[in-house]
């Protein structure tokens, strides 16, 4: 099969791009306007990423393709933020219309988007009747599902996303289905590192921190089976134990303390989470290269704004089957 050509928007780290590319496509452009993330990207693919506002690319500048890859931003439906929608005061929520520019004038056979689950139910779904009625308006059947990492992915990850892949020919259209779930094996021993003593600056000791913070963790930790280990968040005001025995949803300010640090318990003391640990939670390759001049809260933010691979690619690879 000839390989078909993507072109990526707000492409971040490249985790859609990567999925794709192990599918057996080609990424033949790239956007991306956070100089940090481009910075991880380029370690990682032969590609040249325009590094610019997708506002200002005009669309005679994007090389012919044949797939729109596209995360478009979420904060503005995210449950974890304030859910403004096409609102947003920062103007993230509009920026699907400057993808609709660029697929109505680029006509790509096959578009595929990615979204925060809540982006469904978005201001009583008029949001996302909005998206699919312009795909629906230039010609494009689609077919969405919310799907999550534990599931659907073999990663001991709680992340839920909506997928949404959209055909120009009816045939290809009714042809493609998602993939089913399948049995999760991982566990997050395959993502964290119980075993290597770590840098001081992850541990949380005694005086490190204002308050009791650590003393609240040392309690509510105390019984933790290193051997069948568990993933807590310090909330403000009190310590969490995610029940289901997998790392909690990824949050871009993962690293940046507050509510959504990732703790663990090893032997050598309670700390939180790497940026590589991270990334290994969103199924990145061990080999899949960090920048060593980028500070960690770059790394944090690059992987808790990321994608989870292994579902990319089994989506990709069900597009593949029906070409």
């Amino acid at each position: 099969m000839k390989k078909l050509r993507c072109a990526s928007f707000f492409a971040g780290v490249g985790g859609i791009d990567l999925g794709f590319h192990n599918a057996g496509f080609e990424t033949v452009y790239a956007n991306e306007i956070d100089k940090f993330a481009v910075r991880t990207y380029e370690e990682n693919f032969n590609i040249k990423v325009d590094c610019r506002d997708i506002n200002d690319v005009k669309t005679e500048q994007i090389p012919d393709f044949d797939i729109m890859l596209a995360g478009f931003p979420c904060q503005a439906f995210s449950l974890a933020g304030l859910r403004q929608g096409f609102d947003d005061e920062k103007g993230r929520g509009i920026l699907f219309f400057q993808l609709e520019r660029i697929f109505i004038e680029k006509k790509p056979k096959i578009i595929f988007l990615e979204n925060v689950k809540n982006l469904v139910g978005h201001d009583n779904g008029n949001t996302f009747r909005v998206i699919l009625e312009s795909l629906h308006k230039q010609g494009y059947k689609a077919k969405y599902q919310v799907m999550n990492a534990m599931d659907y992915g073999n990663i001991a990850q709680n992340r839920e996303r909506i997928y949404i892949v959209a055909f120009k020919e009816e045939e290809l259209y009714k042809k493609f289905c998602f993939p089913d779930p399948i049995q999760r094996t991982s566990t997050v021993k395959d993502i964290i590192d119980f075993e290597t003593k770590m840098d001081d600056k992850y541990y949380y000791t005694e005086g490190k921190y204002k308050g009791d913070i650590f003393e609240q963790l040392d309690v509510a930790m105390k019984e933790d089976d290193i051997d069948n280990p568990s993933i807590y968040q310090w909330r403000r005001k009190y310590v969490r134990k995610n029940q289901s025995g997998v790392v909690p949803t990824l949050t871009a300010n993962q690293g940046e303390g507050g509510h959504n640090v990732c703790l663990v318990k090893t032997k050598f003391g309670i700390r939180k989470m790497l940026p590589k640990e991270c990334f290994n939670a969103q199924g990145y390759p061990k080999a899949y290269k960090l920048p060593d001049e980028l500070s960690d809260a770059k790394l944090y933010k690059q992987a808790g704004n990321s994608v989870v691979v292994p579902v990319i690619e089994r989506i990709a690879r069900s597009i593949a089957d029906i070409i």
